[in-house]
């Protein structure tokens, strides 16, 4: 079964006052981490600042059906500088499973 999550983040001003050298050298971190996990985990940055969003300032989709890859992803995410110098923070995850009303329906239901 696949999994999609949109996590709602929120980068601080603390964040947006570093040079942009080091927010770069911070986000590459980042993108180190995501692609340890590729893979298993499927990741898109969207920037929603500019845009209305009321308790965020970007957001993050994942696609995986590795539901322990995407957790271990997260846990790497929340050891970095980024997160534990106060810089972001995860507000908010919507999750959704896909098609899984079929999935029950076969092994559940044990319909055609």
């Amino acid at each position: 079964m696949r999994y999609m999550m949109v996590v709602l983040l929120e980068f601080y001003p603390s964040w947006l006052a570093l040079p942009r050298e080091e927010r770069r050298m911070h986000a590459a971190g980042l993108q180190e981490i995501i692609r340890k996990h590729e893979p298993a985990v499927q990741v898109r940055f969207f920037d929603a600042e500019a845009l209305p969003g009321k308790d965020y300032t970007d957001f993050v989709v994942c696609e995986t059906a590795d539901m322990e890859q995407y957790h271990y992803m997260w846990e790497a995410i929340r050891d970095s500088e980024p997160y534990t110098k106060g810089y972001m923070k995860i507000k908010d995850v919507i999750m959704g499973m896909e098609n899984a009303f079929q999935s029950y329906e076969t092994n559940v239901l044990n319909m055609d």
